[in-house]
């Protein structure tokens, strides 16, 4: 196939940027591309994945998410065109651009994937901070606001997971780390040697009155 153009040739942009600041964040922007590629694929395995007795909610809570990011870094991607750049497609190359890693290949805990998943989220937040500081310096006001947008989703997204990693819940099953279920077998032992059970202490003698 004969190219057009190569990927990293500018061809100017229509809305009256600097080259230079059009250089600088459509940089920033291919960064937060490839980065919001990885966290969707890995949304997707941890969709297919999940199982135990929360399945549906966790089920539709992963594809929401992948599916906000898919709409982000969409508009991304849209935005990077705008600015006079081609966006990175390759997989191999978004590997390089990436500041997240994925998931290493097989089955993890579902806390475990949570728990990943919320990192990488605060990790874009992070990213996407100082890419709206950039905006900012540079004069490019639509970035900034489209930027701004996504952080206020992507910093939901990782408030959301929060919750369901915190302690309290109606059922362990697969989302129960394995520290805890120890714990639990641990004393329920302990109160068959004693002949109490698990949830009843021994309340101490009141004092008699004098």
């Amino acid at each position: 196939m004969e190219k057009l153009r190569e990927k990293s040739e500018y061809e100017g942009n229509p809305v009256g940027l600097s080259d230079n600041t059009a250089k600088v964040m459509a940089r920033e922007l291919d960064r937060h591309l490839s980065s919001f590629i990885t966290l969707f694929n890995q949304y997707h395995k941890h969709h297919w994945m999940v199982e135990g007795p929360q399945f549906r909610d966790l089920h539709l809570f992963f594809e929401d998410h992948y599916t906000q990011l898919h709409e982000q870094y969409d508009a991304i991607a849209e935005r990077l065109t705008v600015m006079g750049y081609c966006p990175t497609c390759h997989p191999q190359k978004q590997l390089e651009l990436t500041y997240i890693d994925h998931e290493e290949e097989g089955v993890f805990r579902i806390r475990e994937m949570l728990a990943k998943d919320m990192d990488d989220e605060k990790t874009i937040a992070i990213e996407l901070r100082k890419t709206i500081k950039l905006a900012l310096q540079h004069e490019d006001f639509a970035t900034k606001a489209l930027l701004e947008g996504i952080l206020i989703k992507t910093e939901d997204r990782c408030h959301h997971i929060e919750h369901f990693l915190g302690d309290d819940g109606l059922s362990i099953g697969m989302i129960a780390r394995p520290e805890d279920i120890m714990e639990s077998e641990d004393e329920k032992s302990r109160s068959s040697k004693t002949g109490l059970r698990v949830t009843a202490r021994k309340a101490p003698a009141k004092a008699k009155a004098k």
